[in-house]
């Protein structure tokens, strides 16, 4: 068993990966044989919103009148859960994919905000959508829907293994969210992904300035040994972003 605790999330990193579009990440995952990192239907309940942090996990299970009974009222795993939430981390939900009923409202949101959490990402509704979209934390989804949190599931544990979206998620890894969705980043491997996936967004805004400037895509895209050459040139010469190859 690995007990070598896992690296930091220094602001230097997170600004990185702030900086790196989801896609992007997703890609350098690929290359690194890390395929099994997407947190599959869920969408941002507001548009343009962003996230990074480390995850925070809160598990659900089918519901069942009798555990309901013993576990879904009063002081509750979910309502743990948002009250320990820590600053910069993401409240992350196993709810199975479940749309039918939602695992969280604007009172809750608002407790998260509060704590300082980055970001909720659930696989099950969310209820109050307006009044949560308000309170200006990202939450991603799979959708609304105004049931209450007890008829489709019981609120069960927290802070242990789970899976979101079909994505396994641990206490600590890193979770990135924007407009394509939501990628989950092993700790371990966060810097050397964030890094490459910033240098290649650099390459591919070059080749995208070529393109805009009547380039065909053949050879450009991916690069061949000339093309290369010139963009190495490029990069070694005096920055001036609307430079084109001629």
């Amino acid at each position: 068993m690995n007990t070598t605790p896992d690296p930091p999330l220094t602001s230097e990193l997170r600004a990185k990966l702030a900086a790196a579009p989801v896609a992007g990440l997703s890609a350098q995952l690929r290359r690194k044989g890390i395929e099994g990192v997407f947190v599959d239907g869920v969408h941002p309940l507001v548009t343009g919103q962003k996230f990074v942090g480390r995850a925070r996990t809160l598990r659900f299970v089918p519901f069942r009148e009798d555990l309901f009974k013993s576990h879904g009222g009063g002081y509750n795993a979910q309502k743990r859960a948002f009250d320990s939430v820590e600053e910069g981390e993401v409240l992350v939900i196993e709810a199975r994919g479940e749309k039918g009923s939602a695992t969280l409202g604007d009172v809750l949101a608002i407790r998260a905000h509060a704590r300082g959490a980055a970001a909720i990402v659930t696989d099950g509704g969310v209820r109050d959508c307006e009044a949560v979209a308000a309170v200006g934390i990202p939450v991603f989804t799979v959708g609304p829907h105004p049931a209450v949190l007890g008829r489709k599931h019981v609120p069960w544990d927290t802070d242990l293994t789970i899976a979101c979206g079909g994505a396994t998620v641990q206490p600590g890894d890193i979770l990135v969210g924007d407009a394509d969705g939501v990628v989950v980043i092993p700790p371990g491997i966060a810097e050397e992904i964030a890094d490459a996936t910033i240098a290649q967004e650099e390459e591919d805004g070059w080749i995208a300035r070529q393109v805009a400037a009547g380039h065909p895509v053949e050879g450009l895209f991916p690069m061949n040994t000339e093309w290369r050459a010139r963009y190495d040139a490029d990069r070694s010469a005096p920055s001036d972003t609307s430079r084109t190859a001629s």
